[in-house]
């Protein structure tokens, strides 16, 4: 009973990481094209554009960039962020020394 408890713990903390916004002033060109929507070009257009202009102020600041319209905007802007995230999961070894009590 105890594995399987902590198997749904972590199958839980690790679903939550895999629809985390990805940050606009951080990612990588791969991590900005696991966006969908953002392909290998856009996602090189958002680096370039960081690379010569700057940090994003915000996720509206998309649309200074080259290839990116009302259309892309609204289908990206849920997943993509500036900044750290509000949001901080539990660490998972704080998770299981709950369980184990």
């Amino acid at each position: 009973m105890y594995q399987r408890t902590v198997l749904v713990l972590f199958t839980f903390l690790f679903s939550l990481m895999a629809h985390a916004a990805v940050d606009l002033n951080s990612a990588s060109s791969s991590e900005l094209e696991s966006v969908n929507g953002i392909g290998p070009s856009k996602a090189a257009a958002i680096v370039d554009y960081r690379s010569k202009n700057g940090a994003f102020k915000s996720v509206d600041d998309l649309d200074k960039v080259p290839g990116f319209g009302s259309v892309t905007m609204e289908k990206v802007r849920k997943e993509l962020t500036v900044g750290a995230s509000k949001a901080v999961a539990a660490k998972p070894e704080k998770i299981v020394k709950e369980v184990k009590k």
